[in-house]
C-alpha cells in the first residue's frame, strides 16, 4: 500500500487551491447565479469535484448559493475586500505623514494593524541616525497587550471581549516590565481611553518606548495605530502632540470627521 508523502500532501493542497480559484473566477464573469453545469463545462472541473469545493466554500461563506443548483460570489469576499482595501489606502495615506513626522523626531515610526490577537507592521519610516536598532521588520508582529497600538485596539473593545482576549492568550508576557495582569490590563486601558493615546513603557522591548494615537476611518472605526519608538531615555513628551496631530491629518485623508464638541 503507498502511503502519501509530504511532496504529494502538498501538491494536492496547491492542486485544491488551484480548482477553487477557477471556480471563484468563473463565478466573477457572471452577473446572475450560475449552475453547476455550467461552472464544471467553465472550468474543466468534474461535476462531483466542482460540487464538493462549492460546498466547501458555501460553508465558508466565500460563496453563496442562490437557489438549488446555482452559485454566486459570497459576501466574505466583500468583507475581505474591504480589509485588504482599508489596509492598501491607510498605508499610502499615511506614507508621506509619517516621513515628515520621522524628520521632525529623527525616531522610528511605525504604522500597524490589527490582526486578530496581534498587531501587524505594515510600514514603517525610519534612520540609522535613531540610535536604536529596528526590532520588529514590516511584516512582523506583536501581541495587543505588550504595545502601545495593541492598547489602543484592546481599549475600543468592550469588557468582556478584553477578558476573551486574556483567556486566549494568557497574557504571556516578554519581560519584566509587561503587563501579565488582567486588572492591571483594564486600569491600562482605561487611562488610554481617557487620555485618546497609548504607551508602551519597554514591556515588548527592554530599553526601548513607544508612544500611539489611532487612525480612523470615514465611518470613525479605528483601522490602525501610529507610534513613534525610540530609546527608553530619548522618548520626548513634545512628540505626543506631533504624533496626534500626524493621526487627525491622516484620518481627515480617510475622511473622517471628528464629532462636533457642543457649545453652550
Amino acid at each position: 500500500m503507498k502511503t502519501e508523502t509530504a511532496s504529494d500532501a502538498t501538491k494536492t493542497s496547491i492542486q485544491v487551491i488551484e480548482r477553487m480559484v477557477s471556480l471563484l473566477d468563473a463565478l466573477a464573469h457572471y452577473p446572475d447565479p450560475v449552475s453547476l453545469k455550467e461552472l464544471s463545462k467553465v472550468t474543466g472541473l468534474h461535476p462531483s469535484t466542482a460540487h464538493r469545493i462549492l460546498n466547501d466554500m458555501v460553508v465558508k461563506r466565500l460563496v453563496d448559493r442562490a437557489e438549488p443548483g446555482t452559485y454566486r460570489l459570497g459576501m466574505r469576499l466583500l468583507e475581505l475586500g474591504n480589509i485588504v482595501k482599508s489596509r492598501l489606502n491607510v498605508r499610502e495615506a499615511a506614507l508621506d505623514f509619517m516621513r515628515s513626522l520621522h524628520r521632525k523626531t529623527h525616531q522610528t515610526i511605525n504604522l500597524s494593524v490589527r490582526q486578530g490577537d496581534e498587531i501587524v507592521y505594515i510600514d514603517r519610516a525610519f534612520s540609522e541616525r535613531s540610535g536604536m536598532q529596528v526590532v520588529r521588520a514590516i511584516g512582523g508582529r506583536a501581541p495587543l497587550h505588550l504595545t502601545s497600538t495593541g492598547k489602543l485596539f484592546l481599549s475600543v473593545d468592550d469588557p468582556k471581549a478584553v477578558r476573551a482576549y486574556a483567556t486566549r492568550t494568557g497574557l504571556a508576557g516578554h519581560n519584566k516590565n509587561s503587563i501579565t495582569d488582567l486588572a492591571k490590563l483594564e486600569r491600562e486601558l482605561g487611562l488610554v481611553r481617557a487620555r485618546g493615546y497609548a504607551r508602551d513603557n519597554e514591556e515588548l522591548e527592554l530599553g526601548v518606548r513607544c508612544m500611539a494615537a489611532g487612525i480612523r476611518d470615514d465611518s470613525g472605526r479605528l483601522i490602525a495605530g501610529l507610534s513613534i519608538s525610540a530609546p527608553a531615555d530619548r522618548l520626548q513628551e513634545e512628540w505626543l502632540e506631533d504624533l496626534i496631530n500626524t493621526v487627525n491629518q491622516i484620518s481627515e485623508v480617510l475622511g473622517y470627521a471628528p464629532p462636533q464638541v457642543a457649545t453652550a
